[in-house]
């Protein structure tokens, strides 16, 4: 799949210095506070897009992203490393299963001013996480799964009023449908 780069991502990648970050922005459907987690790959907290990242540095790690000519869904890991417990309970207490994430490659340029737009390298389905504890520090695992993962599963529908009432809930147009 070919990627459209912004003129000022496409004058980074052939500057002589490159100081590329990744931005990882995880989304919760929780009415609990925070219902997101953004992360990135460097110190501090990074303002873009009117939302902020907590910089984790080399806490952060992702796994290669793999894209093939075929259909395929190959999914990602997202790896926090000397995690605190604070993001620990965030991992815990709300749901994450299906819910999406998104991993952003931008760069700083010359200035360290950040690259307007960074380009989306990779948005899926958090799947499973592990949390592995030791002391004061954990280490969090989340698989993701690609979007294309959504083709493989099967769209079952019949052609009742009871299937039809699902979408539309005063619609009676199958409602003799089982007489004929």
């Amino acid at each position: 799949m070919s990627r459209t780069l912004t003129s000022g991502m496409q004058a980074v990648a052939t500057a002589d210095i490159v100081r590329p970050i990744f931005l990882v922005r995880m989304v919760f459907d929780s009415s609990e506070s925070p219902n997101e987690l953004n992360l990135w790959s460097g110190v501090g907290d990074l303002t873009y897009d009117s939302e902020t990242y907590t910089g984790v540095g080399d806490l952060l790690s992702i796994s290669s992203v793999t894209e093939t000519a075929d259909m395929q869904a190959s999914g990602i890991n997202v790896v926090l490393t000397g995690v605190k417990s604070s993001l620990v309970v965030i991992a815990k207490d709300h749901e994450y299963q299906g819910r999406p994430l998104t991993v952003m490659l931008g760069a700083f340029d010359a200035s360290g001013s950040l690259i307007a737009n960074p380009t989306t390298v990779f948005a899926g389905f958090m799947d499973t996480m592990t949390i592995a504890e030791s002391g004061d520090t954990s280490t969090i695992s989340i698989a993701v799964e690609n979007k294309l993962i959504a083709f493989e599963q099967a769209n079952i529908r019949r052609y009742t009023a009871e299937d039809q009432r699902i979408d539309h809930p005063t619609d009676k147009g199958f409602e003799f449908v089982t007489s004929i």
